[in-house]
């Protein structure tokens, strides 16, 4: 009897000598690059940026095109009394008036298209990056709930056999039924945390699936989530906004208030309006040219209330910037902070944590078995083993994604000129 239970305990104990891992997969494995490329093709995010670009080519075509021609006709002297009764003295006048535009409001008005322009291009890249931290998030997760079935299933199969000798012990008179009962709830909420473990890795994947846009049939990149660099002690160089992509939309919404503040003055010009047209005398059949020449008069509106709303809005697009410069940098300080954190968590909880729990769940099996260790011991080390194996993969968990929020604050702008 004494050899079946050591047999038994001895199962459990191999079973749960090292963290738990998969086997290397037979079928093909999506990566994440692989999961990021095709997210990237699908996400509506893209399409929308996609669609902003050419409404923002669009408006600058729109906005280099000139004003059009105006067909203009008259009659006078008609309907009047003596030589002006009927039509015998209509004088009727057909020509066209050309709207020329003073000030540079033409170059000024693509001026704000192109910024515009460039605008709907950064933030194409902004959508980009941020579809990247969201399938990263959604493969970590997926990948650390796949590892938490794991764990669970394993500590079912642990305290299933923990119950089987549990039996066997009772049943030889070594205890009493209470360590029997004991043994049997500790299945049961084994059992039933594998239930809950297997709902959320279906439900991690099957949001990953959805984020990329297809479902997933290739195994995932197991070993992404042990990936933790060695520690480092050397300073940090100081975190800079400059070259970000937060800071370049930030550039880029201050280059449109600076064209709009150029094209509020190119407006306070009034345009001219010629027209050449051909005048018909009724009463004499002669023909005669007619050269028209209009201008506003800016009595009422002389535009400078639109070049102040232009340049408060260009203050204030540069006071944005200048904040949004400092909120970066501080966000970069505490991602690295976070990042650090996380690290030195993921590399303790799943190295000298973790080996320290193994080791104490090894000694209580064997003290188990040897009749040195209570039940209770047992349990209390099993447990404490399940708590380290999950801490663990929730601080690689955290780690990962931690560095990828760092590399959305400090993902760089594109480079390049713009249209």
């Amino acid at each position: 009897m004494k050899k079946m239970l050591a047999a038994m305990l001895a199962a459990a104990s191999c079973a749960t000598m090292a963290q738990a891992q998969t086997e290397p997969p037979a079928r093909p494995v999506l990566t994440l690059e692989a999961a990021l490329s095709v997210a990237g093709a699908a996400a509506p995010a893209t399409e929308a940026a996609t669609a902003g670009i050419a409404a923002a080519r669009a408006s600058r075509t729109v906005a280099g095109l000139r004003p059009n021609p105006v067909a203009q006709g008259q009659i006078e002297n008609v309907v009047g009394s003596g030589p002006y009764r009927g039509l015998r003295s209509a004088e009727t006048t057909i020509g066209v008036a050309f709207p020329i535009e003073l000030g540079g409001k033409r170059g000024a008005r693509v001026g704000v298209a192109n910024a515009q322009l460039s605008r709907a291009e950064l933030q194409a890249a902004v959508a980009a990056a941020d579809v990247r931290l969201q399938v990263t998030r959604l493969y970590i997760e997926a990948i650390a709930a796949q590892r938490r079935l794991i764990t669970a299933r394993d500590q079912a199969r642990i305290a299933g056999d923990a119950l089987r000798a549990a039996s066997v012990r009772v049943r030889a008179g070594r205890a009493s039924p209470l360590e029997e009962q004991r043994a049997d709830v500790a299945r049961i909420n084994a059992a039933a945390n594998v239930e809950r473990a297997d709902r959320l890795a279906v439900a991690a994947r099957a949001n990953l699936a959805q984020r990329i846009g297809r479902p997933i049939d290739d195994a995932l990149d197991d070993a992404l989530l042990d990936r933790v660099p060695a520690a480092s002690y050397g300073p940090e160089a100081a975190p800079s906004a400059a070259g970000t992509l937060a800071l370049a939309a930030a550039d880029a919404d201050l280059a449109i208030a600076d064209a709009g503040v150029r094209l509020a003055r190119a407006n306070r010009v009034p345009d001219l309006n010629i027209g050449p047209a051909l005048r018909r005398l009724e009463a004499t059949n002669d023909t005669a040219a007619v050269l028209s020449i209009s201008i506003p008069i800016p009595l009422f509106n002389n535009a400078r209330a639109s070049v102040a709303q232009a340049s408060a809005e260009r203050s204030k697009a540069d006071a944005q910037r200048r904040v949004t410069a400092l909120d970066i940098e501080q966000a970069i300080t505490d991602a690295r902070a976070e990042v650090a954190n996380a690290a030195i968590a993921a590399r303790t909880a799943s190295g000298p944590a973790l080996s320290a729990a193994q080791e104490a769940a090894r000694i209580a099996r064997i003290g188990y078995r040897e009749g040195k260790f209570g039940q209770l011991d047992l349990l209390d080390a099993e447990r404490t083993l399940a708590d380290t194996r999950v801490a663990a993969i929730d601080a690689l968990a955290a780690y990962h994604n931690a560095r990828a929020r760092l590399e959305r604050l400090t993902a760089p702008a594109p480079q390049g000129d713009q249209p």
